[in-house]
């Protein structure tokens, strides 16, 4: 897969773009773009229970159980089953209503939220995709300043955090498109 960017924060966190498919990566964790119950019936989260298999759902299923729905600020962990990682982390991204619902804020606590768990697990590096820009229809360009800046200002305010590694992990032309950009204005070659 692809690395179409990458960035060393001042905190010696390396960001980078891929362009592929989020259940390929080799990494602790991977974040899935969940909804609110975990039922994994489409995008992303419907990819990752397939490949991932039976353990999955299930385990989704009893954390719901056990815990009750998930927010943007308190996602979820289950096992990762026949993925490449130790664990899923599941957060919930908003649902666009046009920015009147404060979309913004949500989908940035999603971001730090998966990211802070992370740290809480003791991981060393984490995948996440493009949180919301699929069947949530945040518009794209927005949804890339959102999860970057959302990234870059939890090293910021988490400097000791064990994550050495961050991947943004891009699917399609579109979405890849919008992320490059916002990355090009935020971090402009010299």
């Amino acid at each position: 897969m692809p690395t179409l960017r990458q960035r060393v924060l001042p905190q010696g966190v390396q960001v980078q773009l891929v362009q592929g498919d989020i259940t390929a990566q080799g990494v602790d964790a991977i974040v899935n773009a969940a909804n609110r119950h975990l039922a994994h019936g489409g995008g992303v989260a419907a990819v990752i229970a397939r490949k991932g298999g039976p353990i999955v759902e299930e385990q989704s299923r009893a954390w719901v159980r056990q815990h009750g729905p998930i927010t943007h600020e308190t996602p979820a962990v289950t096992a990762c089953g026949n993925l490449p990682c130790r664990y899923i982390i599941h957060v919930v991204g908003p649902v666009w209503h046009g920015g009147r619902d404060d979309e913004a804020a949500k989908l940035r606590a999603a971001v730090q939220a998966a990211l802070q768990r992370g740290a809480d697990l003791g991981l060393r590096s984490l995948a996440l995709p493009a949180i919301s820009t699929g069947i949530y229809g945040y518009p794209k360009n927005q949804a890339a300043r959102v999860i970057l800046q959302a990234i870059a200002d939890h090293f910021a305010a988490q400097p000791r955090s064990p994550l050495t590694d961050v991947r943004v992990v891009l699917y399609d032309r579109p979405t890849t498109a919008a992320f490059l950009s916002v990355w090009d204005e935020m971090y402009p070659q010299p």
